[in-house]
């Protein structure tokens, strides 16, 4: 990252040893505000007083050593990310202190690349973390608690019309690939309209039997039909006075789209088995994953009914479209799912997060919310999500392979990048079959073994053929 910035970041060394904390002060103080403690007592009372955006510790020292000052330090207002120094390698205590909360562990004697990739790492992860808080106060200021997170300007867009068309009373139709929030953008526009306080009521027409379609949105009386045992409320009374989201609208068979015509013109509906109808207030957004001007040419869909939706177009931008966002979005699921399932996963590598980035997400939003859910349950506390973590449709895609690696990686880790792809693609293909693997790529199985060690591929279990 940049470090030609206004406000240098603030770092403390805090070392017994005059001769590391100068040279550590020699490595950083050309782009970073260095300040130095030579005892775990007196960094305490510097923290407390100076806000640091990174402290290097050393684990080693007299009265109070690091183990015991990273506790104290992670208790005040502010906690501060913390990279321990020792001049052992012992993992007992690198897995102690990031356990305790520190974000790294570096041993002595260390390379100024190394000081300083770590530096980098940490602030990469702060801004990171403070663009996602921002947007996410921006937006739960402007458009409520939902949970969307973009700085994309298409969906800045969208959001600007949500305050524009929320108190109205005209339809919404929502287009966009499957997973790109359509719900979240109706209970949007919902939250923030003069119908808060009223329903939200939602119903996916492609879920629903077509037979007991017309029962579940306008309701029906008793006997009305075998089966109907009971007076059932259809959704259109349950969302009187609110929003009703009919997702999927496309789905709808075509004598129900006369149905839903007629209501919506009327403002007046009747339950299955009553001649009775009765006024309803309802606001509709509806939602479809599909092109309705093609439906309506093929004879699927009706004409009027589409000029009723859509009154108020939105069109959500796939993923794809939104690659701005991947890092964002990630992070913001990654801080969700560490709350919801009391983890601990620290961010993500910067090959991971490019990784995904490239990706095309044919999936979108959902797809890549599902997959950092994954990883959350099966990551490991205390340390970020790396690349080899990633699972292999998305280290094999197709656009991850023919797309030429940066040039800053090197040729030598270019070359190893695109190894490791390759036999991952092989071992795929293989079932994980090393023998028949090493056919596929044409080298000795020996030759292999060796490759997946040197390039950190790990063997998984054949897929389990399915009874």
């Amino acid at each position: 990252m940049s470090k030609e910035k206004s406000v240098k970041a603030k770092i403390l060394v805090v070392d017994d040893e005059l001769g590391a904390r100068d040279a550590l002060q020699v490595i950083l103080e050309d782009d970073y505000e260095v300040a130095t403690a030579s005892s775990g007592h007196e960094a305490i009372e510097s923290c407390k007083t100076s806000n640091y955006d990174l402290v290097f510790l050393d684990v080693a020292m007299p009265e109070l050593d690091g183990i015991e000052t990273l506790k104290i330090l992670r208790t005040l207002d502010e906690p501060m990310d913390v990279v321990m120094i020792s001049a052992s390698d012992k993992a007992e205590k690198a897995v102690q202190s990031i356990k305790l909360g520190a974000y790294d562990y570096i041993t002595k004697p260390f390379e100024p690349d190394d000081i300083l990739s770590a530096v980098d790492r940490v602030l990469e992860k702060q801004t990171l973390q403070r663009e996602v808080r921002y947007l996410r106060s921006e937006i739960a200021h402007r458009y409520g608690e939902l949970e969307i997170v973009s700085q994309d300007p298409a969906v800045l867009d969208i959001l600007q019309l949500i305050d524009k068309v929320a108190s109205t009373t005209s339809s919404v139709l929502i287009t966009g690939e499957s997973g790109t929030g359509k719900e979240l953008i109706a209970r949007s526009l919902h939250q923030h309209g003069n119908r808060s306080k009223s329903p939200f009521v939602a119903i996916n027409c492609a879920a629903i039997p077509s037979e007991l379609m017309e029962s579940q949105l306008f309701g029906h009386e008793k006997g009305s039909f075998t089966g109907a045992h009971t007076r059932s409320i259809g959704k259109f009374e349950h969302a009187n006075g609110g929003t009703l989201f009919l997702d999927e609208i496309s789905a709808l068979r075509p004598e129900l789209q006369a149905k839903l015509l007629r209501v919506i013109q009327d403002k007046e509906v009747g339950r299955l088995g009553s001649n009775r109808t009765f006024k309803v207030d309802v606001r509709i957004v509806a939602a479809t994953n599909t092109n309705l001007d093609d439906a309506i040419e093929q004879g699927n869909f009706r004409r009027d009914l589409y000029f009723r939706l859509n009154v108020i177009p939105i069109k959500l931008p796939s993923l794809r479209e939104r690659r701005g966002d991947v890092r964002l979005l990630a992070q913001h699921f990654l801080e969700r799912f560490n709350r919801l399932l009391n983890r601990e996963i620290r961010g993500f590598t910067t090959k991971a997060i490019e990784t995904l980035e490239r990706y095309l997400w044919p999936g979108n939003i959902r797809e890549l919310e599902n997959l950092i859910e994954r990883l959350v349950v099966l990551g490991r506390d205390a340390e970020p999500i790396s690349y080899e973590d990633l699972p292999l449709d998305i280290l094999l895609d197709s656009n991850l392979l023919t797309e030429t690696p940066p040039l800053g990686d090197g040729l030598l880790q270019a070359r190893d990048n695109f190894e490791k792809q390759y036999i991952l693609k092989a071992l795929k293909k293989a079932e994980w079959n090393q023998s028949e693997a090493a056919r596929i790529l044409r080298i000795h199985r020996n030759t292999l073994i060796q490759k997946m060690k040197s390039l950190a591929i790990r063997e998984a279990s054949p897929p389990t053929s399915q009874k």
